[in-house]
């Protein structure tokens, strides 16, 4: 194991603890991402349920060339969670002349082979994989990406920061991306049934997703988790609006990690994840907040998602 690998180990365990010694008990979402993960979240996103990447697929083409012509030719486009790397064609495909891609995702095999597919469709573009957790100050390679620049985080990823945390990754962005335009997707529904089969349900492909964490700590960090003793489960919450993944043991139990005891009562649930729901008006002013000038807003017309493309 390389040395880098030990310390991603070493922050893995040390977050792993500290959010399980806590009350509620956490888990960054970010564990989520590792191969297997990722590879279940792309079944996720085809699953008639999972209606945000259905939502956005249907609205992306239809104002691709419009993103376009805003942001002129020879752009370098950098995209946060590029994960499969498939949203991606539909902007390239609409720009004029791309320069570059850079690809910042936090799981290293599965973003070098989604990159290693696409490459051979756009010779004329140069593409970089870096793997990189972009909840943290991000730097892009020295001349990966030439100017002018494009941000790209599509998907309802934004979400995953409740909005003070959004507004620092904005501001992070910013200074990753310097004088730029920026294209975020964000999602503003609040019907609770539609909430409930995408995160709660997709075919049970949400729950393999989220105990797939449990899998990823026992096979990594050399826990004892009993994965069959946590069901998966979706909460809607208030103040601010926003769904809650949590995974609930069934019954007591005590595990080992990292030489400590993480006792469990009945009922007692790891919150693994966080979707929140920003209203495209609430979005623009938190965006505003960090830095970032608002010049278009697209919504769908099934009100499910909502592009924005923003300009520092």
């Amino acid at each position: 194991m390389s040395g880098a690998d030990e310390d991603e180990r070493a922050e893995f365990l040390r977050d792993a603890l500290a959010g399980l010694s806590g009350r509620p008990k956490t888990l960054p979402g970010k564990y989520l991402w590792d191969e297997t993960g990722s590879d279940l979240f792309d079944r996720i996103c085809s699953h008639p349920d999972y209606y945000p990447t259905r939502r956005e697929m249907t609205l992306l083409p239809r104002v691709a060339r419009e993103v376009a012509a805003l942001v002129g030719s020879r752009v370098s486009v950098v995209e946060f969670g590029s994960g499969a790397s498939r949203k991606i064609r539909t902007l390239l495909d609409a720009l004029d002349a791309p320069a570059a891609y850079v690809a910042l995702d936090i799981s290293k095999a599965y973003l070098e082979a989604a990159v290693a597919r696409l490459a051979p469709d756009y010779p004329g573009v140069a593409m970089t994989p870096v793997c990189a957790d972009y909840s943290k100050p991000v730097q892009l390679p020295h001349g990966a990406a030439p100017r002018p620049l494009l941000g790209f985080f599509p998907g309802t990823t934004i979400g995953n920061f409740a909005p003070e945390q959004a507004r620092n990754f904005l501001e992070r962005a910013r200074e990753t991306l310097g004088p730029s335009h920026f294209l975020i997707g964000a999602d503003p529904t609040r019907d609770a049934p539609r909430l409930g089969r995408a995160y709660g349900a997709a075919g049970g492909l949400m729950g393999d997703f989220h105990l797939n964490l449990i899998a990823r700590m026992n096979r990594e960090l050399g826990s004892d988790f009993d994965r069959t003793n946590f069901r998966h489960e979706a909460r809607l919450c208030d103040d601010p609006f926003r769904v809650e993944a949590h995974l609930v043991a069934s019954a007591p139990a005590r595990y080992r990690l990292g030489g400590q005891t993480i006792a469990f009562e009945a009922g007692e649930s790891i919150r693994t994840d966080t979707s929140h729901k920003y209203a495209p008006e609430a979005f623009q002013t938190l965006a505003a907040s960090a830095g970032w000038e608002p010049v278009r807003l697209w919504v769908d017309d099934d009100s499910g998602f909502s592009l924005h493309l923003l300009k520092a």
